[in-house]
């Protein structure tokens, strides 16, 4: 493999990890919400979160260069925040990322978070614990394996991203390209050897992703095909 090979894989790593562990942030509270909530709400925000399951990555890459572009409305607030604009930058394809792969993350914490019912919480308040404490001591420890679930798939659907991260960050080296766009490179270079060293190595880690959790987390697997 040579240095931009390496180069790429590591990126794709620094990526996965950054947007993974912000997913379990933004998403924990949010799967919360969704799986406690009788709002008329639910299905609207539930609909727009599942959305990437759906869209072309190449429709969603793009309505989100428009908005982070100089003249869309994210871009112009970061630009007078004195960021500039996201397109074509790692903080970019963070974002990018976040919203692609947010579903592969909230999904599983739903499920989890819905199968605890309402008994332990209600156990737990009879003991005074309030709802802050009930969550952490409670819900969170009983929906351990839908945290493992997202976490896995997030990095997983993450490292594996092409379109959302070709449309928003281009193909700068050392900078916004991706494992899945040097391979694409290789490709269209005819070099095939390199192409297939990158390719195996995506192969036998969405194989080891999925041993992961048929081994480890088949629960959580199972109430995810619900």
């Amino acid at each position: 493999m040579a240095s931009s090979d390496f180069a790429a894989v590591w990126l794709t790593l620094k990526l996965a990890s950054v947007v993974t562990a912000l997913l379990l942030v933004l998403g924990t509270p949010l799967a919360w919400w969704l799986a406690r909530t009788r709002s008329r709400l639910k299905g609207v925000v539930g609909a727009v979160v599942a959305l990437p399951l759906v869209l072309p990555p190449t429709v969603l890459g793009f309505y989100l260069l428009v908005a982070m572009g100089p003249e869309g409305p994210v871009g112009r607030a970061t630009t007078a925040l004195g960021l500039g604009t996201l397109p074509f930058t790692f903080p970019g394809l963070v974002v990018g990322s976040i919203l692609y792969s947010m579903p592969f993350v909230v999904q599983p914490l739903q499920n989890a978070f819905e199968a605890i019912g309402a008994r332990p919480l209600e156990a737990a308040a009879t003991l005074r614990a309030s709802p802050w404490d009930s969550f952490w001591s409670v819900a969170v420890p009983l929906a351990r394996p839908g945290f493992l679930s997202g976490a896995i798939l997030g990095f997983a659907h993450t490292v594996g991203e092409f379109g959302v991260v070709l449309m928003i960050g281009g193909n700068i080296p050392d900078k916004t390209r991706m494992v899945s766009v040097q391979m694409y490179d290789h490709v269209e270079a005819m070099e095939y050897a390199q192409a297939h060293w990158l390719a195996a190595g995506m192969l036998v880690f969405s194989f080891l992703v999925l041993l992961a959790l048929y081994t480890f987390n088949p629960p959580a697997l199972n109430r995810g095909r619900r």
